[in-house]
């Protein structure tokens, strides 16, 4: 099982990332707006259990490269040390701005339509699954053991917190949407901490042995 101290600091970290602006957060709040707080909230529960699949893709792949050696293991987590430095210096050197528009008349879905969507949208998401790769192994603590089901009890907590966050996305769509508009340096400011903590995640990643 995961450690208190192993669990609190990667909730920390998930949730500054869901919470970041970013596509996924961004279309359940452009769908609340537009079609009402059940429809965002549905959309926006899709795509958070999207993150499923990818932990169980990054679970058989963690297991599988250990099963190899864990020289290749090493690798991964030192090529996913440099993706997240990757990721964030893109974040810090963001402009923000982000806005959302809720205005467009869009046609009626029903709620399992658009929790479909969400599913279907996070799931196929090939830089999601880059990002899993990359993410969990870095709370994984080899002396605890199974490496594998600590990725996986990850993977778990990080789609908890997302259900969580994006389910309150979606019912405060409204009121969230007109204050990120108003204030598009928010969305810039929470792009440089989480850029910050990206780099500093990545860098552990790359020089812990």
């Amino acid at each position: 099982m995961l450690s208190p101290e192993q669990l609190m600091a990667f909730l920390a970290a998930a949730m500054l990332v869901t919470a970041s602006p970013g596509p996924d957060n961004l279309m359940v709040l452009g769908v609340g707006m537009s079609r009402g707080r059940r429809q965002g909230m549905a959309f926006g529960l899709g795509c958070a259990l999207g993150c499923l699949t990818h932990t169980l893709l990054a679970s058989i792949g963690v297991s599988a490269l250990l099963a190899a050696s864990s020289t290749a293991f090493t690798v991964l987590k030192v090529a996913g040390g440099l993706y997240l430095v990757w990721l964030g210096i893109g974040a810090i050197r963001s402009r923000g701005g982000a806005r959302v528009d809720g205005a467009a008349a869009l046609p009626d879905e029903s709620l399992g339509r658009l929790f479909a969507k969400g599913l279907f949208a996070n799931s196929i998401n090939p830089k999601v699954v880059l990002f899993f790769l990359s993410f969990l192994p870095q709370f994984v603590v080899a002396s605890q053991g199974n490496a594998s089901w600590q990725t996986a009890q990850l993977g778990l907590v990080f789609t908890a917190q997302a259900c969580v966050l994006f389910g309150l996305l979606g019912y405060f769509s409204g009121a969230v949407g007109k204050w990120l508009n108003r204030r598009p340096r928010a969305g810039l400011w929470l792009d440089r901490v989480a850029g910050t903590i990206f780099i500093a995640l990545g860098l552990r990643l790359i020089l812990a042995r």
